[in-house]
């Protein structure tokens, strides 16, 4: 990664766990952080363990992402810091932000979780902040890992440092069961077992979100609140999802993740040709439409299509074997609340994003375009605002 970034890289188990670092090198506690509020909630729970204000912002509904024409200058004025989130891998207007950052002397940090692969122009995401962070267990079928990429290069002792303390000790155990879980995904697929295992899991319990967000848990939350910065206080939200986000890896791990980022140009080969069609559908969001439109398709995580009545189609889906992840709904600010998080001055685009997007894997484009077609759902009506102009970065 430092050969295609060009910056030096400092190894985690985590995407989580690099932007907790960021914000603690970069952000003094009690400062508030600018964010958008179309992302996983866990996000909210990292800023919050670092001491921080998560301040949402306006988000353009063509993609989800920071709206920076539409921030008020009180509030660039009230931040000290800028956490990008390049939702489903569109990118975030990272050229503007950076300028408006070093215009009030704060960092942009990004949250590039999504985004490997994904330039602006010709410069990859994750080289317009101070620090990137990445998650490798996104990509190429691997499980785990990330790392947190550097703009300078003095600061990753310091880093480090912070990173050691943090890091619970490795367990043989637990790393064998990282490495085997991606066989135990292809198999659960290849044998159509998705359907039952997925209603096994909610039957017992075992998932860790009733919906698509977690339980807030109020009363805990504010006691953790009052005793932040202090990820070990937050660590019941943070690790929803990945409870080894902090657990040290071994060799057995890292080696098995390092072959399996071998086959990241296939990934996003992939990727790009699954964003492709699904960017010429009906339903494609208009950011993405207009990133296929462009010379060079983005290799997106998950395509985002705008549909009707999204809830039920997500419930048909499921009833196909075809289980849909990464849906942030409700908004960052609606979910937790003005007591924890500063709301945006204008949410509607948010809100709109997130009650419609259906975040399609491009890895599956093929059959979800005939799933599609079968349940045939209505476009999402157009948002209600402003109407939708090309104001999103080159791809």
């Amino acid at each position: 990664m430092r050969e295609r970034l060009g910056r030096e890289c400092v190894y985690v188990p985590s995407c989580r766990l690099a932007v907790y670092l960021a914000l603690r090198r970069w952000c003094a506690p009690g400062g508030r952080v600018l964010m958008s509020p179309v992302n996983d909630d866990v996000m909210v729970f990292v800023v919050l363990a670092a001491g921080l204000r998560p301040v949402m912002a306006p988000v353009s509904p063509r993609d989800g992402n920071i709206d920076i024409r539409v921030v008020p200058e009180s509030t660039w004025r009230s931040v000290g810091a800028v956490l990008t989130t390049n939702v489903y891998g569109m990118p975030d207007d990272a050229d503007e932000l950076r300028t408006r950052c070093d215009r009030m002397g704060i960092p942009l940090l990004e949250d590039a979780a999504h985004a490997i692969g994904t330039t602006v122009g010709d410069r990859p995401i994750g080289t317009f902040g101070k620090a990137a962070a990445f998650s490798l267990g996104k990509h190429a079928g691997a499980t785990g890992g990330g790392f947190l990429a550097l703009e300078d290069p003095a600061d990753r002792k310091a880093l480090e440092h912070l990173r050691d303390e943090l890091l619970a000790p490795r367990q043989l155990h637990r790393d064998l069961a990282y490495a085997l879980r991606p066989l135990a995904r292809a198999a659960v697929q290849r044998l159509h077992l998705v359907r039952p295992v997925w209603r096994v899991m909610r039957t017992l319990g075992l998932l860790e979100r009733e919906r698509f967000r977690m339980e807030l848990q109020e009363r805990h939350l504010r006691e953790a609140a009052g005793r932040s910065p202090d990820l070990g206080a937050f660590d019941r939200w943070v690790r929803v999802d990945l409870h080894g986000y902090r657990r040290e890896h071994g060799r057995l791990l890292r080696r098995t993740l390092r072959r399996r980022m071998s086959g990241l140009d296939t990934d996003l080969s992939r990727r790009r040709e699954g964003t492709r069609l699904l960017g010429g559908t009906v339903w494609a969001a208009a950011g993405v439409r207009s990133a296929v439109g462009d010379r060079g398709v983005p290799p997106l995580f998950r395509v985002p299509l705008m549909v009707r009545d999204r809830d039920k189609l997500v419930a048909r889906l499921e009833r196909c074997g075809v289980v849909i992840g990464y849906l942030y709904d409700p908004p960052l600010d609606d979910f937790a609340g003005p007591e924890f998080v500063e709301p945006s001055p204008a949410p509607e685009a948010a809100r709109w994003f997130a009650a419609h997007a259906l975040p399609v894997d491009p890895l599956l484009a093929r059959r979800m375009m005939r799933l599609l077609q079968r349940e045939a759902p209505q476009p999402a009506d157009p948002f209600p605002g402003p109407a939708l102009r090309d104001q999103s970065p080159r791809v």
